[in-house]
Protein backbone atom coordinates (compact mmCIF):
# COMPACT_ATOMS: atom_id res chain seq x y z
CA UNK A 1 0.00 0.00 0.00
CA UNK A 2 1.21 3.43 -1.12
CA UNK A 3 2.09 5.51 1.40
CA UNK A 4 1.12 8.91 2.56
CA UNK A 5 3.39 12.30 2.36
CA UNK A 6 2.22 14.50 4.92
CA UNK A 7 3.73 18.25 5.43
CA UNK A 8 3.39 21.69 7.01
CA UNK A 9 4.21 25.06 6.12
CA UNK A 10 5.27 27.90 9.02
CA UNK A 11 6.37 31.19 8.60
CA UNK A 12 5.30 34.48 10.28
CA UNK A 13 2.43 36.43 8.72
CA UNK A 14 3.58 37.57 5.23
CA UNK A 15 5.89 34.92 4.71
CA UNK A 16 4.22 34.15 1.51
CA UNK A 17 2.71 31.06 3.56
CA UNK A 18 -0.20 30.88 1.58
CA UNK A 19 1.63 31.19 -1.81
CA UNK A 20 3.85 28.37 -1.83
CA UNK A 21 1.21 25.99 -0.40
CA UNK A 22 -0.62 26.49 -3.35
CA UNK A 23 2.32 25.70 -5.56
CA UNK A 24 3.15 22.91 -3.82
CA UNK A 25 -0.34 21.88 -3.69
CA UNK A 26 -0.57 22.16 -7.67
CA UNK A 27 2.97 20.66 -8.13
CA UNK A 28 3.04 17.51 -5.98
CA UNK A 29 -0.67 16.88 -5.84
CA UNK A 30 -1.08 17.28 -1.67
CA UNK A 31 -4.04 18.36 -0.12
CA UNK A 32 -4.00 22.28 0.68
CA UNK A 33 -5.49 22.19 4.14
CA UNK A 34 -5.60 25.90 5.72
CA UNK A 35 -6.66 26.23 9.57
CA UNK A 36 -7.96 29.60 8.26
CA UNK A 37 -10.37 28.23 6.10
CA UNK A 38 -11.39 25.56 8.78
CA UNK A 39 -12.00 28.20 11.07
CA UNK A 40 -14.58 29.80 8.70
CA UNK A 41 -15.91 26.68 7.50
CA UNK A 42 -16.01 25.65 10.81
CA UNK A 43 -18.04 28.50 12.24
CA UNK A 44 -20.15 29.19 9.14
CA UNK A 45 -21.55 25.43 9.90
CA UNK A 46 -22.21 26.01 13.42
CA UNK A 47 -20.17 23.35 14.21
CA UNK A 48 -19.66 22.78 18.19
CA UNK A 49 -15.84 23.80 17.54
CA UNK A 50 -16.80 26.39 15.19
CA UNK A 51 -18.81 28.17 17.69
CA UNK A 52 -16.36 27.81 20.43
CA UNK A 53 -13.81 29.69 18.21
CA UNK A 54 -16.31 32.49 17.21
CA UNK A 55 -16.42 33.20 20.80
CA UNK A 56 -12.54 34.00 21.00
CA UNK A 57 -12.57 35.02 17.18
CA UNK A 58 -15.42 38.02 18.12
CA UNK A 59 -13.24 39.02 21.20
CA UNK A 60 -10.06 39.03 19.20
CA UNK A 61 -8.40 36.79 21.35
CA UNK A 62 -7.06 33.80 19.78
CA UNK A 63 -8.68 30.34 19.41
CA UNK A 64 -6.96 27.75 22.28
CA UNK A 65 -4.94 24.72 21.47
CA UNK A 66 -7.96 22.48 22.71
CA UNK A 67 -10.21 23.83 20.22
CA UNK A 68 -8.07 24.43 17.56
CA UNK A 69 -6.97 20.75 17.20
CA UNK A 70 -10.54 19.82 17.68
CA UNK A 71 -11.46 21.57 14.90
CA UNK A 72 -8.13 20.33 12.96
CA UNK A 73 -8.31 16.42 13.91
CA UNK A 74 -11.58 15.93 12.98
CA UNK A 75 -10.95 17.27 9.30
CA UNK A 76 -7.70 15.43 8.92
CA UNK A 77 -10.02 12.57 10.06
CA UNK A 78 -11.95 12.91 7.02
CA UNK A 79 -8.70 13.53 4.67
CA UNK A 80 -6.97 10.38 6.81
CA UNK A 81 -6.51 8.76 2.84
CA UNK A 82 -5.01 11.54 1.43
CA UNK A 83 -1.37 13.13 1.32
CA UNK A 84 -1.77 16.41 2.40
CA UNK A 85 0.10 20.23 3.38
CA UNK A 86 -0.66 22.04 6.61
CA UNK A 87 -0.79 25.47 6.69
CA UNK A 88 -1.44 27.37 9.89
CA UNK A 89 -1.62 24.30 12.16
CA UNK A 90 0.28 23.23 14.36
CA UNK A 91 1.08 26.88 15.49
CA UNK A 92 1.72 26.02 19.29
CA UNK A 93 4.04 23.00 20.69
CA UNK A 94 0.47 21.83 22.40
CA UNK A 95 -1.15 21.62 19.24
CA UNK A 96 2.50 19.64 17.41
CA UNK A 97 1.99 17.34 20.30
CA UNK A 98 -1.69 16.50 19.70
CA UNK A 99 -1.08 15.83 15.51
CA UNK A 100 2.20 13.76 16.21
CA UNK A 101 0.20 11.44 18.46
CA UNK A 102 -2.24 11.05 15.53
CA UNK A 103 0.14 11.81 12.38
CA UNK A 104 3.54 11.29 11.63
CA UNK A 105 4.59 14.38 9.48
CA UNK A 106 7.69 13.89 6.82
CA UNK A 107 8.57 17.08 6.11
CA UNK A 108 8.24 20.64 8.14
CA UNK A 109 8.81 24.12 5.58
CA UNK A 110 9.82 27.17 7.95
CA UNK A 111 10.01 30.59 6.21
CA UNK A 112 12.38 32.97 7.66
CA UNK A 113 11.43 36.14 5.76
CA UNK A 114 13.33 39.54 7.05
CA UNK A 115 11.34 42.27 8.88
CA UNK A 116 11.85 45.05 6.14
CA UNK A 117 9.94 42.78 3.40
CA UNK A 118 7.32 41.26 6.07
CA UNK A 119 6.70 45.14 6.67
CA UNK A 120 6.29 46.31 2.71
CA UNK A 121 4.40 43.26 1.88
CA UNK A 122 1.41 43.56 4.77
CA UNK A 123 1.25 47.19 3.85
CA UNK A 124 0.24 46.50 0.48
CA UNK A 125 -2.10 43.24 1.72
CA UNK A 126 -6.20 43.74 1.50
CA UNK A 127 -8.41 40.80 2.45
CA UNK A 128 -12.31 39.84 1.51
CA UNK A 129 -13.18 38.86 5.58
CA UNK A 130 -15.80 36.60 4.37
CA UNK A 131 -14.00 34.64 2.35
CA UNK A 132 -10.53 35.03 3.63
CA UNK A 133 -9.03 35.84 0.22
CA UNK A 134 -5.75 38.12 0.02
CA UNK A 135 -4.59 40.39 -2.28
CA UNK A 136 -1.48 42.42 -2.39
CA UNK A 137 -1.36 45.99 -4.56
CA UNK A 138 1.89 45.31 -5.41
CA UNK A 139 1.88 41.90 -6.77
CA UNK A 140 -1.65 40.28 -6.93
CA UNK A 141 -4.13 43.42 -7.15
CA UNK A 142 -7.70 42.67 -7.36
CA UNK A 143 -9.42 43.07 -10.92
CA UNK A 144 -11.50 46.61 -9.50
CA UNK A 145 -9.48 48.66 -6.75
CA UNK A 146 -10.79 47.87 -3.34
CA UNK A 147 -13.54 45.37 -4.23
CA UNK A 148 -13.31 41.36 -4.43
CA UNK A 149 -13.16 39.73 -7.55
CA UNK A 150 -15.44 37.31 -6.84
CA UNK A 151 -18.10 39.17 -4.92
CA UNK A 152 -17.25 42.40 -5.56
CA UNK A 153 -17.32 43.16 -1.95
CA UNK A 154 -15.33 45.50 -0.42
CA UNK A 155 -11.53 44.74 0.77
CA UNK A 156 -10.24 45.72 4.44
CA UNK A 157 -6.68 46.24 5.37
CA UNK A 158 -6.25 44.49 8.95
CA UNK A 159 -5.42 46.64 11.74
CA UNK A 160 -2.99 44.22 12.71
CA UNK A 161 -1.62 44.41 9.20
CA UNK A 162 -0.49 47.94 9.68
CA UNK A 163 3.51 48.53 10.89
CA UNK A 164 2.85 49.45 14.14
CA UNK A 165 1.43 46.12 15.34
CA UNK A 166 3.63 44.12 13.06
CA UNK A 167 6.64 44.18 15.21
CA UNK A 168 4.00 42.70 18.57
CA UNK A 169 2.23 40.31 16.01
CA UNK A 170 5.98 39.22 14.59
CA UNK A 171 7.56 38.81 18.01
CA UNK A 172 4.61 36.78 19.34
CA UNK A 173 4.99 34.25 16.44
CA UNK A 174 8.60 33.56 16.87
CA UNK A 175 8.30 33.08 21.08
CA UNK A 176 5.52 30.55 19.76
CA UNK A 177 7.03 29.05 16.79
CA UNK A 178 10.08 28.27 18.72
CA UNK A 179 9.87 25.19 20.63
CA UNK A 180 7.46 24.16 17.14
CA UNK A 181 10.37 24.26 15.25
CA UNK A 182 12.72 23.20 17.83
CA UNK A 183 10.41 19.96 17.93
CA UNK A 184 10.61 19.40 13.97
CA UNK A 185 14.20 19.65 14.45
CA UNK A 186 15.15 17.31 16.82
CA UNK A 187 12.64 15.27 14.69
CA UNK A 188 14.73 15.67 11.96
CA UNK A 189 12.37 16.96 9.39
CA UNK A 190 12.76 20.80 9.63
CA UNK A 191 13.90 22.47 6.54
CA UNK A 192 14.18 26.10 6.67
CA UNK A 193 14.07 28.61 3.77
CA UNK A 194 15.80 32.55 3.80
CA UNK A 195 15.04 35.03 1.78
CA UNK A 196 13.07 37.77 0.80
CA UNK A 197 11.38 37.08 -2.59
CA UNK A 198 9.00 33.62 -3.13
CA UNK A 199 10.40 33.23 -6.47
CA UNK A 200 14.15 32.65 -5.53
CA UNK A 201 13.03 30.84 -2.58
CA UNK A 202 10.45 28.43 -4.55
CA UNK A 203 12.58 26.39 -6.79
CA UNK A 204 14.68 25.11 -3.69
CA UNK A 205 11.29 23.88 -2.04
CA UNK A 206 10.23 22.63 -5.53
CA UNK A 207 13.98 20.41 -5.32
CA UNK A 208 13.24 19.35 -2.14
CA UNK A 209 9.67 17.64 -2.53
CA UNK A 210 10.71 16.32 -5.41
CA UNK A 211 13.87 14.62 -4.14
CA UNK A 212 11.10 13.42 -1.31
CA UNK A 213 8.39 12.40 -3.18
CA UNK A 214 10.78 10.78 -5.73
CA UNK A 215 12.48 8.47 -2.45
CA UNK A 216 8.94 7.89 -0.95
CA UNK A 217 7.67 6.28 -4.45
CA UNK A 218 11.19 3.87 -4.15
CA UNK A 219 10.58 3.05 -0.68
CA UNK A 220 6.64 1.93 -1.58
CA UNK A 221 7.99 0.28 -4.85
CA UNK A 222 10.83 -1.52 -2.34
CA UNK A 223 7.82 -2.41 0.44
CA UNK A 224 5.54 -4.13 -2.56
CA UNK A 225 8.34 -6.09 -4.24
CA UNK A 226 8.29 -9.72 -3.51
Amino acid sequence: MAKFFRAAIMGPPGSGKGTISKRIAQSFGLQYLSSGHFLREGIAANTEAGVMAKTYIERGMLVPDPVMTRLMLSKLEQLSSHSFLLDGFPRTLAQAQALNNRYQLDLVISLNIPYETLKERLSDRWIHPRSGRVYNMGFNPPQVEGKDDVTGEPLIQQDDDKPEALMARLRHYKEVAKPVIDLYKSLGILHSFSGTETDRIWPYINSLLSNKMHTLAQDAHQSQTP
